[in-house]
């Protein structure tokens, strides 16, 4: 059989198909961006359609750079922007409403009253997450509340729910399979972590009828088989992980006390801790890593709403700059006698404050301020919020047999130079960066690759993970506390 492996990452800003070889080297890759919807203020939605479509064109693309036909092909996986919604007809296939983003805020209120129910505790217990309309279960609840209509089929059988994963397989398929993995499932609010399943109770709380969500797998299965009328021959779908565990695995984060963290449009930074299911004092997540031939791998999540789109907003929100990949270059040219703090609470903040009303702000601003301070602070922003992740992170991990934590990082924002060296300057700590910084689509790619008995398994995959350059601390103690200080400040100023 073929080394050759497809691994489709579908993102939040747009979707991509990269083709790996044998020796898991890209051979082709295909990318599509798609429309981003905002119908109300802290709203975001997707067009499943769209997404559908830069899908089909991302793999054909990416097979036609590669040279290949789909018969080379021996499987494919599959990695998504987690947490987003679509709830589509079982017949047809066509979704109800656009799909629901996970940036998307419009169902706080019904979270917050969820938490005055004193609930919150209950849903944390059984799913390792928090009550915030991040999550997936509330957005589904409100579609069936909300779509009209909807909320009668569903419980007549009539309607299916899923993430971008379980919806994408679907029409892969030709609607022979509603599956999902225990990654994405365990983002939904109503699966219980500890049990590996659906959690009825939960699902009686939101009122979400549990034949429409689908049937849940290993990352490594048999997800189904695709249809040849779509790429010219039948490839089968072998592994499935949200894009934040897929990169976890990309990294190669096999052993616990092993962190990643990812810098694309959010960041998100996962501690493995093994099988040790460990519950957060300090407001992190506790989530499943992976699951493999039935044997579930935990972590602690940090999640962090906004890193690269800080960048972006500073390009089409403020324009300061004319391409993300100049914010770097610009902010090294910033005043080091000015501090600018932005709080990028553009949808609210994440881990660990979870606080949905939080809105950006900016502070230290004099009248020298200028586009250069503004880069440096939309950067240091994403350095300042990994540290807090990093800190409520030691707090909850205090394993002392597992080896001391070991920062690997991906996504878009660390070919950025100054931005890696900024960040492990206020960790006060290394950090590692691979040859390869596809790693979420690698991922993927590994779980279906292995699956298939085409690449190695876990060890061996581990071995060949390669370091690109390691950023050292090198900022002044002094200094750097002053700024984590500033900071801390700031964020204490922005809290709802």
């Amino acid at each position: 059989m073929s080394g050759y492996i497809l691994a489709i990452d579908q993102g939040t800003t747009s979707s991509r198909a990269i083709v790996f070889d044998g020796d898991m080297k890209v051979a082709g890759i295909g990318q599509k961006e798609f429309t981003q919807h905002y119908p109300a203020s802290g709203w975001v939605e997707h067009d499943p359609e769209e997404i559908w479509d830069s899908v089909l064109w991302s793999v054909k693309t990416a097979l036609k750079k590669a040279r290949l036909t789909a018969g080379e092909i021996a499987a494919i996986g599959i990695t998504n922007q987690r947490e987003t919604v679509i709830v589509w007809d079982r017949a047809t296939g066509k979704p109800i409403h656009n799909a629901i983003v996970w940036q998307d805020r419009r169902t706080a209120s019904v979270c917050a009253k969820l938490k005055k129910d004193g609930l919150e505790a209950k849903f944390a217990r059984k799913t390792g997450l928090l009550l915030d309309p991040y999550f997936s279960g509330t957005k589904i609840a409100w579609l069936l509340d909300k779509v009209k209509g909807a909320r009668r089929r569903a419980e007549k059988g009539e309607l299916l729910a899923g993430t971008i994963d379980s919806f994408l397989i679907w029409r892969l398929t030709g609607g022979q399979a509603h599956v999902t993995d225990a990654t994405n499932a365990s983002r939904t609010l109503v699966y219980n972590i500890e049990t590996n399943a659906w959690d009825q109770e939960l699902l009686d709380i939101l009122r979400i009828p549990a034949a429409m969500l689908p049937e849940v797998k290993d990352c490594a299965a048999d997800f189904g088989i695709t249809e040849k009328s779509l790429f010219g021959a039948e490839i089968p779908i072998l592994g499935v992980a949200g894009d934040q565990q897929a990169a976890t695995i990309g990294q190669a984060c096999f052993e616990p006390g092993m962190m990643k963290s990812t810098y694309g449009t959010g960041c998100f930074a996962l501690l493995n801790t093994g099988e040790r299911l460990v519950r957060s004092k300090n407001r992190l997540l506790t989530t499943i890593a992976y699951r493999l031939d039935g044997k579930t791998t935990y972590a602690l999540e940090g999640s962090i709403f906004i890193a690269g789109a800080a960048v972006q907003w500073l390009r089409d929100g403020i324009k300061v700059i004319g391409k993300a990949e100049h914010s770097g270059t610009l902010a090294a040219e910033a005043d080091d006698t000015q501090q600018v703090y932005l709080v990028p609470a553009f949808v609210g903040l994440g881990a660990p404050h979870w606080d949905a009303d939080a809105r950006g702000a900016i502070f230290g601003l004099t009248r020298n301020s200028g586009p250069a301070e503004f880069a440096r602070a939309a950067l240091e922003s994403v350095a300042f919020q990994t540290n807090d992740l990093l800190v409520a992170m030691k707090k909850d991990w205090k394993d002392g047999s597992a080896k001391k934590t070991v920062l690997r990082v991906d996504g878009g924002m660390v070919a950025s130079d100054w931005t890696m060296q900024r960040l492990a300057d206020l960790l006060d700590a290394p950090v590692d960066r691979p040859t390869i910084l596809e790693t979420t689509a690698l991922g993927a790619a590994w779980l279906a690759g292995s699956r298939a008995g085409v690449w190695p398994k876990a060890a061996k995959f581990a071995k060949a993970w390669a370091l690109d350059r390691r950023f050292e601390p090198a900022m002044d103690d002094r200094a750097r506390r002053a700024k984590l200080a500033g900071w801390t400040d700031a964020v204490k100023r922005t809290l709802s």
